[in-house]
């Protein structure tokens, strides 16, 4: 199982994402129907099979609305589960458990679509020694929960933001006036700590970058037969990074070419939420 993100780190994104639903007179469908200390208890249930992650924005969401709600989780984050799985049972005040199911339930069923995309990845290039690895692609403020979802789901988190790695990309190449310089440049910045990353589109750019020993060397578009010249050609000396329009059909067959780490975009930007649901018990 992956390590939980601790509540410091949700309670903002449920907050916002609950005053935005509650607006400015809050459930009024919940006020004019439900009495004030009605009770209700509630399961949440997976409409399909997948791979769950995001349970803790479910419970924060009851429990900022309702302090002394219960909130029982029967699946840890991470775990596979099937269609018909009850993932968690909570109870509370009905009000409270109303307004905040859909919350909730949208930032649930959103991680846990990441968490199964990226199995489905991490399954498929089982055994070739590659790892999947996610992208500054995800939803404007949940980044640090979908990238938590794609360790959920096995796969490894790329860089969080602009500050904790240098990557050089084809616009930074072009301003510096080649590869070479880049690589200097950064190589003369970066801290022992910080890794330098440069993105080559070609055989040429790449035995290019290999003279200035960057850590890592994305390739951008390889077809798979440069793929495999590429790590003939780099020997060790970096890890190489394949990126660029990958598929569930086509990703095992770049990680038979040798490369270390794959790259996927799709991860993030374009899932879909794993249909989740909440009922009545």
């Amino acid at each position: 199982m992956t390590e939980p993100l601790p509540d410091l780190l949700i309670e903002p994104v449920v907050r916002a994402a609950l005053a935005e639903d509650l607006g400015r007179a809050g459930d009024v469908t919940a006020l004019a129907c439900v009495e004030a200390d009605a009770r209700l208890s509630v399961a949440f249930a997976a409409r399909k099979a997948g791979v769950v992650s995001g349970l803790a924005c479910a419970r924060l969401a009851l429990q900022t609305l309702d302090p002394e709600a219960r909130f029982e989780t029967l699946v840890g984050d991470g775990a596979r589960i099937a269609a018909g799985a009850v993932l968690a049972r909570a109870e509370g005040n009905a009000r409270a458990v109303l307004s905040a199911e859909r919350t909730g339930l949208n930032l649930l069923g959103r991680m846990s679509g990441v968490a199964t995309l990226t199995r489905a990845y991490v399954d498929a290039v089982e055994g070739t020694g590659a790892r999947i690895v996610d992208t500054r692609k995800t939803t404007p403020g949940l980044r640090h929960l979908e990238k938590y979802a794609v360790r959920c789901g096995g796969g490894v988190n790329h860089r969080f933001g602009l500050d904790d790695a240098i990557l050089i990309k084809d616009n930074h190449i072009a301003a510096c006036g080649g590869v070479a310089e880049a690589v200097r440049r950064a190589k003369a910045f970066a801290g022992h700590l910080m890794k330098v990353e440069v993105e080559v589109d070609g055989l040429d750019q790449l035995e290019d970058a290999l003279r200035h020993g960057p850590d890592v060397v994305m390739l951008d578009n390889f077809s798979l037969a440069d793929l495999r010249t590429a790590v003939g050609l780099a020997k060790g000396r970096a890890v190489l990074e394949a990126s660029g329009g990958v598929t569930l059909e086509t990703v095992r067959a770049i990680a038979e070419t040798g490369v270390d780490v794959i790259s996927v975009g799709a991860l993030t930007h374009s899932v879909m939420s794993l249909d989740i649901g909440l009922d009545a018990i």
